[in-house]
């Protein structure tokens, strides 16, 4: 024991001598030298568009964040629209801080998160971004009572319900609308509760691209068990089976619907029938009503008749993309196709309804391209369009108005704020252009739709008016005048109707339709589907134009200060013809 003290006691004055010779270097100051940044900052979520999408009005986001400086941070501070959250003061490392912070009342509606870093010598630095939470889903049209949109996940929006998942569905990576749709497996599909579902009158739409592999499959089903044939069921005296089958290379669909004693067929035979191998989206519905049942493909009729009426004994589930379970025996189990858009409803929707539902969604009656709707933006909370998928480029803070002539929304105008959309694939020899307004004048003239070339002379205040149209507001008397400009190339044409295409702001408080057209001979301005300007031209010139400006005349039409509209507007339709007067009004009739 004496011997370990005595090396203990040897060993601490040999290092306390080693210190004092300079053995170990005494601690000391380093400079850390100037300051001579201010801190970055990133956002790491919300990202600049992110649009939250959930059932409830009121929500959290985690907001996650990264600061740092290359001496010392002072303060981090977070505000979501302009009011602040919180700061931070105190950091474990003072030139890098990754931290989140939980904000529990998010409501619908657009937002700006702000953060700003400040160092410890007083300079700063604020990045922000914009996002946006979407309102719970309000049925569109009348009647809907069912919406899968198959965004990416498999939910109902009207009542806010998961289906059942049997086997392995998936999603497509593209879609009619929204950019997904379900994705058919083998042995695969969804079951969905009928209750609420059910009544004397029934409708359903939906898009399909067609796989017809397997060869026959159930598409939507709603039956009865067989309880004496559990494993190759097909009681059909109640719900209703809407499928497809081989047909000579061809799928052709057929509906078939109990009627309680027995059941009706709706068979359209080649009439009914799609080409498989087109990797087409195609647009499907049927109708059941108390004495009449019709199938439509693209808005036109394929099979119809009378019968006596649809019966619902034991109809508990609906299958989506199978004929499983309670429809077997023929071999019709799962589609591998792609199904979107899905909606039923509890009425019988009439032939004009369905096509109308085919317009919104960016498709063409019969399948053709005469129906001609090109671009349809309906401003449901988002700035994407609708037909092709493409979302808006967003100049300034345009916003949402939180009320709409159609759907959940409509585009508000903000100042010096507008949207910009490619126009190559509008710009043809004929042009027509729909939409819904409800007029702000303040200011007192601005532009609404513009399609103009660059004007490199004027770069502050541009105006070549040679090619393109402008379609525009201005004071007059006290009313706002609507016109149209369009250029021709060698000039510019235009149709003023005067005190014609007034609107009395005092009075014109509601909802306004606004349309005009463009051909190789005439253009024609209507409001809420009358003539209210219209005159021959030598057609429309391109030349040079590249955007469509949407609640603005910037940035090719503002050597006349026709910037923003602080106006609504809504369900805006673009067309590759030339809209009849009666297909005008025929737009306004379906709002």
């Amino acid at each position: 024991m004496m011997k370990k003290l005595t090396l203990l006691i040897i060993t601490v004055l040999s290092f306390s001598l080693g210190c004092d010779d300079g053995y170990i270097d005494d601690i000391s100051a380093v400079d850390p030298g100037a300051d001579k940044s201010a801190p970055g900052v990133t956002i790491n979520y919300p990202n600049e568009g992110t649009a939250i999408k959930v059932y409830d009005e009121v929500t959290s986001i985690n907001i996650k964040f990264e600061v740092t400086d290359d001496i010392e941070i002072k303060t981090i501070k977070l505000a979501l629209n302009g009011t602040e959250l919180t700061t931070y003061s105190e950091f474990k490392d003072f030139r890098k801080v990754i931290d989140e912070y939980q904000y529990e009342n998010l409501t619908n509606g657009n937002h700006t998160l702000t953060v700003t870093a400040t160092d410890i010598e007083g300079k700063s630095t604020s990045k922000s971004v914009n996002f946006s939470k979407e309102p719970p889903y309000v049925a569109k049209y009348d009647g809907e009572i069912f919406y899968m949109p198959f965004d990416g996940e498999n939910v109902e929006l009207v009542s806010v319900t998961f289906p059942t998942v049997v086997g392995t569905p998936g999603f497509a990576d593209e879609g009619k609308m929204g950019g997904d749709a379900y994705a058919g497996a083998v042995n695969s599909y969804l079951t969905f509760p009928m209750e609420g579902l059910t009544g004397t009158e029934f409708s359903a739409v939906f898009w399909m691209k067609v796989n017809s592999a397997p060869d026959r499959a159930g598409i939507l089903v709603a039956g009865p068990e067989d309880e004496a044939n559990p494993t190759a069921q097909n009681d059909r005296t109640a719900g209703f089976r809407f499928f497809r089958e081989n047909a000579a290379g061809a799928q052709r669909f057929k509906l078939n619907v109990g009627t309680g004693d027995s059941d009706s067929w709706f068979d359209g035979g080649s009439a009914a029938d799609v080409d498989p191998d087109t990797d087409e989206w195609v647009h499907f519905a049927f109708t059941i009503s108390g004495g009449h049942s019709a199938v439509y493909i693209n808005g036109e009729v394929v099979s119809q008749g009378s019968f006596p009426g649809v019966d619902w004994s034991g109809v508990d589930v609906l299958s989506i993309m199978s004929g499983a379970p309670h429809f077997t025996e023929w071999g019709h189990l799962s589609d591998e196709s792609y199904l979107d858009e899905l909606r039923l409803f509890n009425k019988e929707l009439s032939q004009t309804e369905i096509q109308n539902i085919i317009a919104d969604e960016g498709g063409s009656v019969g399948g053709g391209p005469e129906f001609g709707e090109i671009f349809y933006m309906p401003f449901d909370g988002n700035y994407t369009e609708s037909v092709s998928g493409t979302s808006a480029t967003e100049v300034g803070t345009p916003g949402f108005a939180g009320e709409s002539l159609r759907g959940s929304n409509a585009y508000a105008g903000a100042t010096d704020s507008y949207l910009t959309f490619p126009s190559g694939g509008l710009e043809n020899s004929e042009f027509s252009a729909s939409f819904w307004y409800k007029l702000n004048n303040d200011p007192n003239r601005a532009g609404i739709l513009v399609i103009g070339p660059p004007d490199p002379d004027n770069p502050d205040a541009q105006n070549v008016r040679t090619s393109g149209f402008r379609f525009f507001r201005e004071d007059a008397g006290g009313d706002q005048r609507f016109k149209l400009n369009v250029g021709t190339g060698a000039g510019d044409a235009w149709f003023d109707g005067g005190d014609a295409a007034d609107l009395d702001p005092a009075v014109a408080t509601d909802w306004v339709h606004m349309a005009f057209t463009i051909s190789g001979t005439e253009a024609v301005i209507y409001i809420n589907g009358e003539i209210v300007s219209q005159g021959t031209f030598d057609g429309v010139d391109w030349t040079d134009c590249d955007i469509l400006s949407i609640g603005s005349g910037a940035p090719r039409f503002t050597g006349w200060d026709h910037r923003s509209d602080l106006s609504y507007i809504d369900e805006l339709r673009i067309f590759d013809k030339v809209l009849t007067q009666a297909e005008v009004q025929d737009i306004i009739d379906a709002k």
